[in-house]
């Protein structure tokens, strides 16, 4: 065992747990199970219509400030812990100075679509194919590599010095293991690099061609780890003891191994800001012909586990927009009693920053459907929490189209929006399945902790792992097959609607 894991006297995990609105830290147990925890949340910056940014200063602020505060509340101190786990908001973009490590621009969202009109000049100009080959992705704003070049192409010289090595990118992840290890790694692992565009998910290598065709010079991007592996040591200045850190795993990749889905067929969903599903296809990367994402589900011993993913831009983010923006609920868990009295007569197509996956439209905005002088509040909570139900099935459909070898009768779920029965009853309508939601709520950090754990000799392997998923709630199909056929139907109309504006 590699003397950097200390599994023999220190048993605590601390999972940073770095998402699109807020920063969490959680410490778990030498049992999986959350002790403490902290959160809080940073400021969303949208300088023009589409576009979305954060201040990386912010966020490692918040990162340093929730990490401490769990550590007081579970009264242990980074002695006692036997590493990092990290999972993070994934795609959102970060290029900072390889000497003073200040960002050269806020950060730019996994949700901005300021890339749009070169994404399109991508495919007038043939790449799709290429892209689609070699990531498995699509050309679209979503992505890390046109943001990239939108970064390069804005600042001045700053193409040359990334050549250099004297400007480095990363998501998330990189940004941060860069920061607690005050420089020493630049690094990232497979399913984060496996979101930029850039990297060849078949050979496990970041793509030269695709660095070509997006102009990034590839001295700046990190090295690919595992996600159970050695990405370096968060340096005694910021936690009060030097920690390996030795999970790393994007956001949704996280959660599906907090779901404990190891198994082909396996699929899991998640509902934050927006909605993301993933199909463990196992060792098969399945090329997707209703434009879902090939992607890597996992990546341990040096052996890619894939997946089909579907990426609903805006689930959460529609209770939000209730709350923030039209102001018609005080606090989201509202939508669940006003649901019960809504007509189901309103429809919302949330398309706020564009359509995701299966329809990837950029430029479409959202909508709303079945307006009379009686609609309000009421009515439209029900229709928040229907079109995350509605988005879900199209990801389902598309995805059994794809690989029909996936388990159809059961969806495990998990993100802040999955404890809404209302919303997970029509979720189970919707589908005709089974609806599964964890005994233990956070998945996605467990997730993280379980990688740094299991490599630190503290947790079990994958198949202990497994055996100890518990089920909280399920929620069973009530509609009949015309009822939920009929709604569906009107759904697609809508969207048919709202992509012709």
């Amino acid at each position: 065992m590699d003397d950097r894991r200390r599994a023999s006297t220190m048993t605590y995990i601390l999972a940073i747990d770095q998402g699109t609105t807020s920063s969490r830290a959680i410490v778990f147990d030498a049992k999986m199970q959350p002790v403490a925890s902290a959160q809080q949340e940073f400021e969303q910056f949208f300088p023009v219509s589409g576009w979305v940014e954060h201040d990386v200063e912010e966020i490692w602020e918040t990162v340093l400030k929730t990490c401490h505060d769990a550590l007081v509340k579970a009264n242990i101190t980074a002695k006692d812990l036997a590493a990092i786990g990290i999972t993070n908001q994934r795609e959102t973009t970060v290029i900072w100075d390889a000497e003073t490590g200040k960002a050269i621009h806020k950060a730019i969202v996994w949700q901005d679509r300021r890339t749009a009109s070169f994404c399109d000049e991508l495919k007038a100009n043939g790449h799709t194919d290429t892209i689609m080959n070699k990531t498995g992705l699509l050309p679209d704003p979503y992505f890390s590599g046109t943001k990239v070049k939108w970064l390069l192409d804005q600042h001045e010289g700053s193409r040359e010095l990334a050549a250099e090595g004297k400007l480095l990118f990363g998501t998330m992840d990189s940004f941060l293991i860069w920061r607690l290890t005050n420089g020493a790694s630049h690094v990232t692992d497979a399913t984060n690099a496996a979101r930029t565009m850039m990297y060849d998910i078949h050979v496990g290598e970041w793509s030269t061609d695709m660095c070509d065709i997006l102009d990034v010079p590839k001295e700046m991007l990190p090295k690919v780890l595992d996600c159970a592996a050695d990405f370096g040591i968060a340096d005694a200045s910021h936690l009060g003891a030097d920690v390996p850190i030795l999970g790393v795993a994007g956001d949704q990749q996280a959660a599906t191994i907090g779901q404990a889905c190891f198994e082909p067929g396996m699929m899991k969903s998640t509902y934050g800001t927006g909605c993301f599903a993933l199909l463990n296809t196992g060792a098969d990367a399945v090329p997707s012909k209703n434009k879902m994402l090939t992607t890597i589900a996992y990546q341990l011993d040096g052996v890619p586990t894939y997946a089909l993913e579907g990426s609903i831009f805006i689930a959460g983010a529609v209770v939000q927009w209730l709350r923030d923006g039209a102001q018609m609920i005080s606090h989201a868990h509202e939508t669940q009693e006003l649901a019960e009295q809504g007509s189901g007569d309103v429809t919302i197509v949330p398309a706020f920053t564009g359509l995701g996956a299966p329809y990837w439209n950029a430029d479409c905005r959202g909508a709303v459907y079945g307006l009379t002088r009686d609609s309000g509040p009421a009515d439209f909570a029900r229709a928040a929490l229907e079109c995350i139900g509605f988005q879900t099935r199209d990801l389902s459909e598309a995805m059994l189209a794809d690989w029909p070898n996936a388990d159809q009768s059961t969806l495990r779920v998990d993100g802040g929006l999955s404890a809404n029965d209302w919303a997970m009853q029509f979720l189970s309508d919707m589908l005709g399945a089974a609806v599964d939601r964890p005994a233990g709520v956070e998945t996605t950090a467990l997730g993280a902790a379980w990688l740094a754990g299991m490599r630190a000799g503290v947790y079990p392997d994958a198949k202990g792992f497994a055996e100890l998923w518990a089920c909280e709630k399920q929620f069973i199909p009530a509609l009949s097959e015309d009822e939920r056929s009929n709604l569906y139907a009107h759904w697609k109309r809508c969207v048919s609607a709202t992509m012709m504006v």
